[in-house]
C-alpha cells in the first residue's frame, strides 16, 4: 500500500553548507569549510522524496557557492516531477549574476529569496537595488507576501516571484536556535519559554494536520521535523524514503507531540509531565536544549523506544 506521506506539501532542504560566507548566526555551520555531500548522494536523495510535492525549498550554506551540484539537483527534479513541484531557492545573493539567474530559471526554479537582508551578512542587503533591477528584467513579481511561511501562499504554481529577508528579532532572530555558529558564538535566544518549534521552520506540521504547511527539513542528508533538527535525525534520505521515515515517526506520541508543536509535552507518554518539559527547557535557557536532553536522555529516537 502506498505511503499517505508520498503526497507531501513542502520539503526545506540544506544540500550544501560551503558557502561564501560566515554568519555569527548560522545554525548549520555553513561558510566556506561547510560540510559537504556529494552529488551522487544529493540525486539518491532526489530519487527517495516524495512521489507528489508542492514545493522544494532549496538552501545552504549558499547553493551557488555549490553551483554544478545545484544544477545536478534541479535536473534530476525537473526530470522527476515535470514541473508539478514548486522548486523555490533560498539564497543571499552575493553569486547571482544574470547568466547565473538565466541558467536557473531554464532549470525550473520560479522563486528566490535572498534570506540576507540583516545585520549578520557580509553585505547587509547592500545589492538589493541590483537584484532587484535583474529580477525584474526576467519578468519576476516582488509582490508575494511571506511564502515561506503562510500556508495560504506557501505555493504559487505559475509565477515567478522573488522576495528580500533576513533574521529579525521579531521572526528567525528572535527564535534564535542553540546551534552551529550561533551556539559558538554565544548567539542564541536564551529563552525557555520561547517555542520555536510551533513556527514552520520548527517542527509543528511536519505530520501534517495542523494550520501551519506540512514541511520538514532535511540537512544535508539527516531527515528532521525541524531546521535546527533533532538530536540524531529521524532517519537518512540517501538510502531511505522520506514517507517510509514518516510513516514510522507517525507511529510515535513521541513525535505527534512535536508535530503538534508542543516540545515541552512530548515525554507525557513517559510519564514526564508538560510542567516538567517547561521547567526543564526554561533552565536550559532554550527550547532546543531541552530536546535535545529528552533525546539523549529519554527517547531513542532510531529505536522510537525509551532509553
Amino acid at each position: 500500500m502506498a505511503s499517505r506521506f508520498e503526497q507531501y506539501e513542502s520539503i526545506y532542504w540544506v544540500f550544501t553548507q560551503l558557502c561564501n560566507d560566515t554568519c555569527a548566526h548560522c545554525y548549520n555551520d555553513s561558510g566556506p569549510m561547510g560540510k559537504r555531500i556529494t552529488t551522487e548522494e544529493c540525486l539518491a536523495i532526489v530519487a527517495n522524496l516524495p512521489a507528489r510535492l508542492g514545493r522544494l525549498v532549496l538552501s545552504g550554506g549558499e547553493p551557488l557557492a555549490d553551483l554544478r551540484k545545484l544544477h545536478a539537483i534541479l535536473d534530476a527534479v525537473r526530470t522527476r516531477y515535470a514541473g508539478a513541484t514548486q522548486i523555490m531557492l533560498q539564497t543571499n545573493g552575493d553569486l547571482l549574476t544574470p547568466e547565473r539567474l538565466d541558467e536557473i530559471l531554464a532549470l525550473g526554479v520560479t522563486r528566490f529569496d535572498v534570506a540576507s537582508i540583516d545585520r549578520f551578512h557580509k553585505h547587509q542587503g547592500e545589492r538589493r537595488a541590483v537584484l532587484e533591477d535583474l529580477f525584474r528584467s526576467r519578468g519576476m513579481s516582488g509582490d508575494l507576501p511571506d511564502p515561506l511561511i503562510e500556508k495560504e501562499t506557501f505555493v504559487q504554481p505559475g509565477r515567478l516571484t522573488y522576495g528580500f529577508w533576513g533574521a529579525n528579532e521579531q521572526m528567525w532572530l528572535g527564535g534564535n536556535w542553540a546551534r552551529g555558529q550561533a551556539m559558538k558564538h554565544d548567539n542564541w535566544l536564551r529563552d525557555g519559554r520561547h517555542n520555536f518549534c510551533a513556527i514552520l521552520s520548527g517542527g509543528k506540521g511536519f505530520l501534517g494536520g495542523t494550520d501551519l504547511p506540512q514541511e520538514l527539513s532535511i540537512q544535508l542528508w539527516k531527515i528532521n521535523p525541524c531546521c535546527p533538527g533533532t538530536r540524531e535525525p529521524m532517519g537518512d534520505a540517501r538510502v531511505e524514503k522520506v514517507s517510509a521515515v514518516l510513516e514510522r515517526m507517525a507511529a510515535s506520541e513521541i513525535m505527534n507531540k512535536i508535530n503538534e508543536g508542543d516540545p515541552y509535552g512530548m515525554g507525557a507518554s513517559l510519564g514526564i509531565s508538560r510542567e516538567k518539559g517547561v521547567d526543564r527547557a526554561v533552565a536550559l535557557e532554550n527550547v532546543c536544549l531541552w530536546c535535545d536532553e529528552f533525546f539523549s536522555t529519554h527517547y531513542d529516537i532510531k529505536k522510537l523506544a525509551p532509553r
